[in-house]
Parts: C-alpha cells; structure tokens; sequence
C-alpha cells in the first residue's frame, strides 16, 4: 500500500513511543489499525458495487443490441448475455410463478419465463 521501508517504520515507531508512550501506544496502534480496515472494507463494497452494476449495464447494452440484430444472427457472447438474463428472471419469477400458478398447466414456468422475459421486453419498447 504505502512505500514505506524497514527504517521509516523505525523511525515512526520510536516517535510513536517518545510522544504517545508506552501505555498509549497500544491503544493508538489498534485504533489507526481499525481506521486502515474500514476505510479497506468501505473501498472493497464500492468497487464490488461498481463492478456489478457494470456487469448489469453491459448485460443490459448486449440485450438492446441483440433486439436491434432481431434476436437472429447474433454473436455467442450476446447469446450468452440473454441466456444469463433469462436465468436471472426465471430464478426472480420462479417462487412467485409456484404460487401463483396452478399444478395442472401444460408448461412449467421455467419454460414460460422466456416468453414473459420477452412480452417485457416488448412492453419496455412502447
């Protein structure tokens, strides 16, 4: 993280030791240790954070492009991207779908996820 050699710890330690002494020293070193794993903690969430709402913008850009291309003639990374999202609402849809569906219908509703993925669709487009 910092650059910071053998001697310079040295040198900071002894400091530390002069000003603070031996009784506050402790309590400091523990105290900048939390401080250093927030603020860590708080710049690992934002980037994960960062990193899957681009993930979802790219899902999102390869689906716009993929119904501009008509959904026929598409690349195997834009197939990719719309199976993955089908998955997604199929997982979304499917404990609602259990419930709100009877046990007697010709299609599971995995089956019929698709089809609803793409009425969406459809009805974001109007």
């Amino acid at each position: 993280m910092f650059d910071i050699g053998f001697w310079e710890i040295v040198v900071i330690s002894v400091l530390g030791l002069l000003v603070l002494g031996p009784e506050r020293l402790p309590v400091a070193i523990r105290t900048v240790s939390t401080w250093v794993k927030t603020i860590k903690s708080a710049a690992n969430s934002v980037k994960d954070e960062l990193s899957h709402e681009l993930k979802i913008q790219e899902m999102h850009d390869n689906l716009k492009k993929a119904e501009q291309l008509g959904m026929n003639n598409i690349s195997p990374e834009l197939q990719d991207s719309i199976d993955s999202l089908r998955d997604a609402a199929a997982s979304v849809t499917r404990p609602y779908a259990d419930v709100n569906t009877p046990t007697s219908t010709s299609k599971s509703a995995v089956e019929d996820t698709p089809e609803k993925v793409e009425q969406a669709i459809e009805q974001d487009k109007k």
